[in-house]
């Protein structure tokens, strides 16, 4: 796709609109936060005419309120600050109740306070019968709390003004003093609707989700098609492969026929190439910055990960997670002196495996149903071709 040369504002714009998609929620003090509030308008007109998706900017957040184009996509879950490790369903939960608790403190609180806030919340009956169960009595339950507040920190809804976290985890009586910008939390929910509008007595928390994120329908021709237009550039921006034969009729027949138009807006503003074949598009970054996910990947799990996809591209159909483990079970040995030594212990293959059909799933490259693994069109990419060997020329 030819493209006309990109102006220092375009470049700008471009800068600001990728950190909004990689971070939707933007704090004052950044070099991308000053690009987004300086070109705040023209990104706010592209994200609402295309996407459908508000982005309010004022002195102290930028916020692209950012409505996903599913709400089953559990592939992409929030991550420790540090550790990367995902969050828990009691890590979740946590992390609600400490909001409510700060919607509620002063402008400072501490990490103790925090606490007894989150403590009253998991004794109401609802969170006891859900099965959650947090006392603060075990450092585990502390590191629960602990990676909650790292997120907040991440995401600015807290300030750190003195103490340590660390300290906390090793004692209880170790405080730490936060700043709370109320601001930054008020801009959290992405909710199409107040929640409290919804009803609090439906026991299905997916239709909850679901109420909190609906949208009108569309009553006209116009309204309808615009309506496509926002869902598929909103998975063409969020998901790593839009595979046509996962998407309803009528966004298929409306991507068939207005792929160019989509994917050459998304390129100008994004800086994103769009790589079209038989089976879908990919909206591919050449700098591969604008991902939280990289496949390959340097270390262990990287090769693990790397290794089943290979696998899995020579495979005759699909496999089970156990064939998978034990696939890489077989090749611990052959790459001790490369992996890490915990990965030669019995139990780290069906670690290793589940880590990498993670990261497989989350790429949109394997599908998985149960316990049954298959490949998904997007994977051959990383097949490794067989070698070709040319013959050395003779010399006269």
């Amino acid at each position: 796709m030819s493209t006309a040369p990109v102006t220092d504002a375009q470049e700008e714009r471009r800068r600001g609109a990728r950190a909004l998609l990689t971070s939707p929620l933007l704090t004052s003090g950044s070099e991308e936060f000053r690009l987004v509030r300086k070109h705040g308008g023209e990104l706010a007109s592209w994200f609402t005419h295309e996407t459908g998706w508000r982005l309010v900017v004022d002195a102290e957040t930028a916020r692209l309120y950012k409505t996903p184009a599913r709400l089953d996509d559990a592939t992409r879950p929030a991550r420790a600050p540090r550790t990367k490790v995902p969050f828990t369903r009691r890590r979740y939960v946590l992390l609600c109740l400490a909001l409510a608790t700060l919607e509620r403190a002063d402008g400072q609180t501490t990490l103790g306070r925090l606490a007894e806030g989150v403590l009253t919340g998991t004794a109401d009956p609802v969170v006891a019968d859900a099965g959650i169960v947090f006392r603060m009595e075990r450092r585990e339950e502390r590191s629960d709390l602990v990676a909650v507040v790292r997120l907040l920190l991440e995401w600015g809804v807290l300030h750190r003004v003195s103490g340590d976290e660390e300290a906390y985890l090793s004692e209880a009586s170790n405080d730490v003093l936060y700043d709370v910008r109320r601001r930054v939390l008020a801009a959290l929910p992405a909710a199409t609707r107040g929640p409290s509008t919804i009803e609090a007595t439906d026991p299905d928390p997916d239709q909850r989700l679901s109420a909190l994120t609906s949208e009108v329908a569309p009553d006209t021709e116009e309204l309808r098609l615009r309506a496509l237009r926002h869902r598929l550039t909103r998975r063409l921006l969020d998901d790593p492969v839009v595979y046509y034969a996962e998407l309803p009729e009528d966004e298929r027949a409306y991507l068939v026929s207005q792929r160019y138009a989509i994917t050459r807006r998304i390129t100008e503003l994004t800086g994103l190439v769009p790589e079209a074949r038989a089976e879908g598009v990919a909206m591919v970054d050449p700098d591969d910055a604008l991902t939280d996910l990289r496949m390959p990947e340097q270390g262990t799990d990287g090769h693990v990960t790397l290794l089943i996809a290979t696998h899995l591209t020579e495979a005759d159909g699909p496999r089970d997670e156990e064939q998978l483990a034990a696939f890489i079970k077989g090749l611990a040995a052959q790459h001790r002196s490369y992996w890490r030594k915990s990965a030669a212990e019995p139990a780290a293959a069906a670690e290793l495996a589940a880590q990498a059909l993670d990261r497989l799933a989350a790429l949109g490259l394997v599908s998985r149903d149960g316990g049954t693994v298959t490949a998904k069109p997007a994977l051959v990419r990383y097949a490794l071709a067989a070698p070709t060997i040319r013959k050395a020329r003779s010399r006269a």
